[in-house]
């Protein structure tokens, strides 16, 4: 059955406006009868029927209602540097299907795109609107929130207070990854800090350990790609925790 993102909840019934009404009517062409599935970002799935389609609105009666074991049980967010091209894109993607529970872009000094004013908002509103149709895609039941831009000053507030924060360095050469994550808490929100394309600059991986308490990581002898380095250690992450693999 196709999923759809609830506008608004009711007792027994619940109503899909804007974009996801006009997907539902003008892309898939729906009908009353059919059967859908909604969310509500809660953690609960919504069986229903359609009963009314109208100009601005279609009204689903509820079926039944399920709590689905399909997020993570480790929360983990991405930091991402601002890259250019597709690159963010690619990661709040795959990230979505992989269980991230959130993305915060990041200015950085090594970031070639800078976004700012109501540019910076209009990227953010397209990110958020990816991650919705991953979360569709992937049969999630709460969609990743995308932060706005930020800077590194603004950067804690962004996340919950009690986050554990992981910083993969391309010059780190003792501590690896698998090791340093079992001396974490599962139960705690985790941060992985990724760099734009030429990586983090020293003062800012300094910056990260000395006033966020970030952990250096090493991912292996390699160096990687921006967006692979994101994916490779959040999927390492959560399958270390048991939700992956």
């Amino acid at each position: 059955m196709n999923r759809f993102k609830i506008t608004e909840l009711g007792k027994d019934v619940f109503w899909l406006r804007d974009t996801e009404r006009d997907h539902l009517v003008k892309v898939l062409r729906l009908t009353p009868g059919d059967l859908i599935v909604g969310f509500d970002n809660t953690g609960l799935e919504y069986t229903s029927v359609i009963l009314k389609i109208e100009d601005k609105s279609v009204t689903c009666r509820i079926l039944s209602t399920d709590h689905p074991d399909v997020e993570a049980h480790t929360s983990v967010y991405i930091v991402a540097g601002l890259s250019k091209g597709e690159k963010m894109e690619w990661v709040i993607q795959k990230g979505t299907e992989l269980g991230m529970e959130g993305l915060v872009p990041l200015r950085t000094k090594r970031s070639v795109m800078q976004l700012e004013g109501s540019k910076a908002q209009e990227r953010v509103v397209r990110w958020q609107k990816i991650a919705s149709e991953a979360s569709k895609q992937s049969h999630r039941v709460r969609e990743p929130q995308i932060s706005r831009i930020c800077n590194w000053q603004d950067l804690a507030v962004q996340l919950p207070e009690g986050t554990q924060w992981l910083i993969p360095y391309e010059e780190e050469k003792t501590q690896r990854l698998v090791s340093v994550l079992d001396s974490l808490d599962p139960q705690r929100p985790i941060a992985i800090l990724i760099g734009p394309e030429g990586g983090f600059d020293e003062a800012e991986v300094s910056l990260a350990q000395e006033k966020l308490g970030a952990k250096s990581v090493s991912l292996g002898p390699r160096i990687l790609r921006t967006e692979t380095a994101a994916l490779a250690t959040l999927a390492i992450v959560l399958a270390h925790y048991g939700d992956l693999g």
